[in-house]
Parts: C-alpha cells; sequence; structure tokens
C-alpha cells in the first residue's frame, strides 16, 4: 500500500512515530500500528491507527488502476473523534471498533479518476481529488484568471478548492441556482471550515437581490411568449422564441445599457441573430417590451443589472463566477463591480456549453478590463484539455463533434477551438437511436 495526504493535513509532532505508521502501513502491516476501522458512520470509510496512548490518525484508503493507497486526513488528539472535520461530529467508543485487515480495506477502497503520478499530496471536496499538471499550475497562479475547460475538465472542483484559499468576504456566483447550491454542498463537505473566511453561495438572481430586491419579479419566456402572442399581427416575420433570444443576449446584454437603436442597427452580422433588414422591427420590438415591463410589473435581469449599477458597493474580497458563459456582460459588469480590489477574480466556462444564444466569447469578456492596460496584460486564459468524467468513446464522439462543428460554422474564437483528452481508463460504449420521426420528436 502506497501512502498519500490531504494538502492540509499537519502531521503529529512526533515525526519518528509518524514515519513509523507510514512505513507499518506501507508494508501492509496494520497489525503493529493497531488499525481499526470506524463503524457506525453515516457516511465514508474511515480508519484509526494509534499514535500514542490518546492521540491518533485518521485515514482513508482510496484505489486508482488496482493501487492501494492510504490518505493521511487528520489528527485527532486526547481521544475527540467528535471534534473530526471528517467524522462530522461522531461519536466513537474506541471499545466497541474492530482491528481491521488490509484485505478487506483494499476490498472497501473507493476508487478515484486520477491520481498524479508524483505529486502525492490530494485535495478533498466530498471525495479525493487530484490535480494535473495543468489544474495545479491553475491552483498556484494568483488571480486574476479565466478558466477554460469542457464538462468533466474538473473545473468547478479546481475553482472551490482555489477560493478555500481566499480570506475575508468571497462569493461564489453562477447562473443556475441548483449549481450555486452543489457548489456550497461540495465547499463544506465534511465540515470544511476556512478561519478568516465568509463564504456565499448565490444564483445571479440571488446575488441581483443581495444588492437590492426588485420590484415584481424576473420575466420568464412563458410570460415573453404569451404576451409576444398578442402582438404576432404586428411582427408577423418575427420568431418568438428568436426575439426572446435577442432581447436577453443582444439588445440588453451591453455593460453599457441597452443598445440605442443606431447601435443595434449598425451592428455586425455575426453579433445578432437577424439579419439587417430585420432589426428596425426588432427595436420596435425590443421599445414595447420595455414599456410592457413596466405595466405588467416585471422585470428583465440585464436591465435590472445596468439599473443596479449604481448601488453595488465595493464588498467582496474575492469572486468566483462559474459557467460564466452564460451570463451577459452586464451581468458580469455588475458582479465584477461588488469587488473590493478589481483583480481579486476567477473566471470558469466554456463556450461550447452555451444554452442561450447570448453571442459571448472570451475576447468580449476580456474586453471588460481593456480600460487598465496593466490588469488587461494578465489575461491569460488558462485551457484545461483533460476530461475526468468520461468514457474514451464518448469523449471521441464529442470530439468529433466539434470538429464537424467548427468545419461547419467555425468556432466561437480560439480559446474554444480545442478538443479534450479522455483520462478514463474505461473505453465506454456509444449507442445511436435509428434516425426516425419518432426519434427526433422523443
Amino acid at each position: 500500500m502506497k501512502i498519500l495526504e490531504y494538502a492540509e493535513f499537519i502531521p503529529p509532532g512526533d515525526k519518528a512515530k509518524y514515519q513509523q505508521i507510514r512505513q507499518a502501513i506501507e508494508r501492509d502491516d496494520f497489525q503493529a500500528i493497531d488499525v481499526k476501522k470506524l463503524t457506525n458512520l453515516t457516511h465514508g470509510k474511515f480508519y484509526r491507527a494509534k499514535l500514542d496512548y490518546t492521540d491518533r490518525l485518521l485515514f482513508s484508503i482510496v484505489q486508482f488502476q488496482g493501487q492501494a493507497y492510504a490518505l493521511m486526513l487528520e489528527v485527532i488528539h486526547q481521544h475527540a473523534y467528535h471534534k473530526s472535520r471528517f467524522l462530522r461530529g461522531a461519536s466513537v467508543d474506541e471499545a466497541q471498533i474492530v482491528p481491521a485487515t488490509v484485505a478487506e480495506a483494499q476490498a472497501d477502497a473507493a476508487p478515484v479518476r486520477f491520481l498524479h503520478p508524483e505529486r502525492l499530496r490530494v485535495h478533498w471536496l466530498d471525495k479525493a481529488i487530484s490535480f494535473d499538471d495543468a489544474q495545479h499550475a491553475v491552483y498556484l497562479h494568483a488571480a486574476p484568471m479565466i478558466i477554460v475547460g469542457s464538462a468533466g475538465s474538473g473545473k468547478t472542483a479546481l475553482t472551490l478548492e482555489k477560493l478555500k484559499q481566499m480570506p475575508g468576504e468571497v462569493l461564489y456566483v453562477t447562473h443556475s441556482a441548483y449549481l450555486a447550491q452543489s457548489a456550497r454542498d461540495l465547499y463544506y463537505a465534511d465540515g470544511f471550515e476556512r478561519a478568516g473566511q465568509e463564504a456565499t453561495f448565490l444564483s445571479f438572481r440571488e446575488f441581483v437581490e443581495s444588492i437590492k430586491v426588485p420590484a415584481g419579479r424576473e420575466a420568464s419566456w412563458r410570460d415573453f411568449s404569451a404576451w409576444f402572442g398578442r402582438m404576432r399581427q404586428q411582427f408577423k416575420q418575427v420568431d418568438a422564441h428568436q426575439a426572446y433570444e435577442e432581447i436577453r443576449g443582444v439588445l440588453a446584454a451591453d455593460a453599457s445599457g441597452a443598445l440605442t437603436r443606431d447601435q443595434y442597427l449598425g451592428l455586425g452580422a455575426r453579433q445578432s441573430i437577424f439579419a439587417a433588414d430585420q432589426r428596425a422591427s426588432l427595436y420596435e420590438l425590443f421599445d414595447k417590451y420595455c414599456l410592457w415591463l413596466r405595466e405588467a410589473g416585471l422585470y428583465d435581469l440585464n436591465l435590472i443589472a445596468y439599473q443596479w449599477m449604481q448601488h453595488a458597493a465595493a464588498r467582496y474580497d474575492f469572486i468566483v463566477v462559474d459557467e460564466v458563459q452564460d451570463l451577459t456582460v452586464v451581468q458580469l459588469a455588475l458582479a465584477l463591480r461588488t469587488l473590493k480590489n478589481p483583480a481579486q477574480f476567477l473566471l470558469c466556462g466554456d463556450s461550447n456549453q452555451i444554452v442561450h444564444p447570448n453571442f459571448f466569447s472570451w475576447s468580449k469578456i476580456k474586453s471588460l478590463f481593456w480600460r487598465d492596460p496593466a490588469l488587461a496584460e494578465r489575461q491569460q486564459l488558462h485551457i484545461l484539455r483533460n476530461n475526468f468524467r468520461n468514457s474514451a468513446q464518448v469523449t471521441e464522439v464529442a470530439n468529433t463533434l466539434l470538429k464537424i462543428k467548427h468545419k461547419r460554422f467555425g468556432s466561437i474564437d480560439r480559446e474554444s477551438n480545442f478538443l479534450v483528452t479522455p483520462m478514463n481508463q474505461d473505453a465506454g460504449t456509444v449507442t445511436l437511436l435509428a434516425d426516425d420521426a419518432n426519434a427526433r420528436r422523443q
């Protein structure tokens, strides 16, 4: 068995005794150090080794590619198991726990998707996490940072570990309330606490409300669709959903406020969903949309984001914006306006995962910072090319689809024109559905 250490593990004061324990584990001699498995826990599988009469060493067992590793987690002083971060306040009666065998521990070892062959200190969210070289470089890099990575590249885990380093009042914000809650649960998994830090996890709408609660409620697609149905005779050539996306992603998305009529008519071909000869009609629809919002007691999150600039105070010491491609430029500008130091941010996302058309590009995001040449010069993008989630065949299909997309439509920007490397050792399978009307409808 080999040895790993948690990144924040503090070895016991008795270095010689700690080395004895490591050596006993490495030669699979649990009996020599009185290893016992902690039972009746509601989560996880943990073991303890005896350091001395009162202190214990807590560890877990993981396995990667058939090799078992003992992961050193923390020293428990004076039998105070209830104070252990990883045991979450569980009560442990040493008289009731039984000796563990190496065979049992190896059989119960939790699999990990990746272990770096040289760095033997690992991180922990709700499980052990080992960074590859690109992730580790980001982890050590000073803010500001922009991280580009596909689904499964480990970017959210990396940003949360980065967030743990930051003192003061810190913010994690993303478009999705579900993702914000999931990130919060991961961050505080197994009782993690950071002294001197207050971390807040918010969806973007919750973030807006934390500055000032808007009157009414946010206009949804359903609201817009019902309203547009009453306007259809005036705008027969306009598709409702395209109009909705154009308002959200173009007309109301700029950091300088809603586009004027001249600004909108002057946009380039790849800056709008609509052709130049349709835009006058769209701008007329936009004017009516703004009037309808006021009459219906609704608000547009982009328009509110611009209005709320005047209310945004410099509050946060560090901000992480996850899935930044889901935010418009004005929304991102509002979030960054609440920084005490404008350079203390981390942006993270993948333009190939855009859900709502908003003409996102990394160059557009970076243009927010060009007013400060010294800051803009530091805007290097860190690209995570390894995929830890998906099997080799799934990744191959995804890469092939990206090649087709890039050849047919071109890439969004040069930073998004990369393929991913599968780190998962499983070949996996890809199943195709027969191309028929029923399958397409489903």
